[in-house]
């Protein structure tokens, strides 16, 4: 063990360095949907549903988004690596324009499907709540759009730390004006769902214009903004950076989406249910989140390295990077499965909706692992700007295996929610292993091939 430490003990550092303000920034996504579940779900397992729903939903459509902004990162962190500072400006602009059509295209996309929530076979008063909750969650998509284009401009840079700052903030600005806005006070009206929905849309706003202010007016940045131009568009620039983003989105949308449609699967058992299965994706998320930042920050090192020509420390970065994930994810475990009970208390009173999550929180509990190596291992072949293979193998892992045996499970054999979340639990384990495999055969053979130069 010392031996491992001290041959990686650089890389720990380096990476926790660049990963823990990433780390924290990715979790404020989690945490706005967690605290608004948190602060609606003392009104009623109605709104809690509704909420739980609407944030299902919207949480594809948000994943999508990041995964299109998330094609900058590597190509950033790349040219940063061979020196042209200038080119990152370049790549900065084509990028604003590819994120500002993909928010306005979601925003309707949102709008539409929340129009149609009827039709997916959920109860006519979650439904209705969820509608109106869906509605501030659309708003609030162009502005997120804007931050996370300047965002990962940012930290593709190594620059992670105000993403953080602004992420903290507006995460606190979000829980008090959505306690104030739900339970009416200082003499406003009681708002329920539209008042979670108002401070989400509020503080998205905020962070997506202080996030922009600060990488446009910033010393630091100024030599990488010469040729931020948004006169200069080129179509070729345009194609490379969707050809990264497009497949990094479609990797999200296939995790998430599995997630999702668990939950209209468990929509269809009943609401209790489906406010445990709220509580406990919630909490699973927010340890997702978390990982993400770690795969986000390895990405960039594997992304820096790559362009370096570095392939010793590339692969070693990036072993590091697994062994972070897999300690990390591992307290998440032990903190679910000693907190099986504890934890659904903070969002609900209601005890059958708490034993239901108890359940779920086990099972949760076995798939950190899997969970936060899958991720990483995501996150350091998209910095190899390897992204066509693992597209499909998410495809394949999600859709052909762990939403298929999910339905089976849950909804044909009579398991339930449980038997939906061990679906989920499959399809996690297939991702993990396949994806690791993949890292280790093109980063033995990038590692090979600089031996031999």
């Amino acid at each position: 063990m010392r031996k491992i430490y001290d041959r990686y003990r650089s890389h720990y550092k380096d990476n926790f360095h660049l990963a823990y303000p990433v780390v924290i920034s990715q979790l404020g996504h989690t945490l706005v949907a967690l605290s608004d579940s948190i602060i609606i779900g003392h009104t009623g397992k109605v709104p809690l549903a509704a909420v739980s729903l609407g944030n299902s939903i919207f949480t594809i459509f948000m994943v999508t988004g990041i995964g299109m902004s998330y094609g900058l990162t590597p190509l950033i962190a790349q040219e940063n690596g061979r020196g042209n500072r200038a080119r990152c400006g370049h790549l900065l602009a084509h990028s604003f324009v590819i994120n500002m059509l993909t928010g306005i295209l979601l925003f309707g996309g949102i709008l539409l499907v929340g129009h149609y929530l009827t039709h997916l076979g959920q109860s006519a008063d979650v439904a209705a709540q969820a509608k109106i909750f869906l509605r501030y969650l659309a708003f609030s998509f162009i502005p997120l759009m804007l931050f996370l284009t300047f965002k990962q401009f940012a930290e593709g840079l190594g620059f992670t730390r105000q993403a953080m700052n602004i992420s903290i903030i507006g995460n606190i600005l979000n829980v008090l004006l959505g306690i104030t806005l739900v339970y009416g006070l200082f003499g406003l009206p009681r708002m329920g769902v539209a008042g979670v929905g108002i401070a989400t849309f509020t503080d998205r706003l905020l962070m997506g214009i202080t996030m922009t202010i600060y990488v446009l007016r910033s010393p630091r940045f100024k030599a990488y903004l010469r040729e931020f131009n948004l006169k200069a568009i080129q179509a070729a620039t345009l194609k490379k950076i969707a050809g990264l983003g497009t497949p990094v989105a479609l990797q999200y949308i296939f995790e998430v989406s599995a997630f999702s449609g668990a939950a209209i699967m468990v929509g269809w058992i009943g609401a209790a249910e489906l406010a445990a299965h709220q509580i406990a994706i919630s909490l699973a998320a927010m340890t997702y989140m978390m990982a993400s930042g770690i795969s986000a920050a390895a990405g960039i090192r594997s992304g820096n390295n790559f362009g370096k020509g570095n392939f010793t420390d590339l692969r070693r970065s990036a072993i590091a990077s697994y062994h972070m994930v897999l300690v990390l994810m591992g307290g998440a475990a032990l903190l679910f499965l000693f907190g099986n009970r504890l934890l659904p208390a903070f969002y609900i009173n209601d005890p059958a909706v708490i034993h239901i999550a108890s359940g779920l929180l086990l099972i949760a509990a076995f798939f950190q692992l899997f969970d936060g190596t899958q991720v990483v291992g995501l996150g350091i072949l998209r910095g190899l700007g390897d992204v066509k293979v693992p597209t499909l193998i998410t495809m394949l892992a999600y859709w052909g295996l762990g939403l298929p045996v999910g339905y089976l499970l849950g909804n044909r054999l009579g398991f339930g929610v449980e038997g939906i979340w061990w679906g989920l639990l499959l399809g996690l384990l297939g991702a993990s292993i396949l994806l690791f495999f993949r890292f280790q055969a093109i980063t033995r053979r990038l590692e090979q091939q600089g031996e031999m130069q």
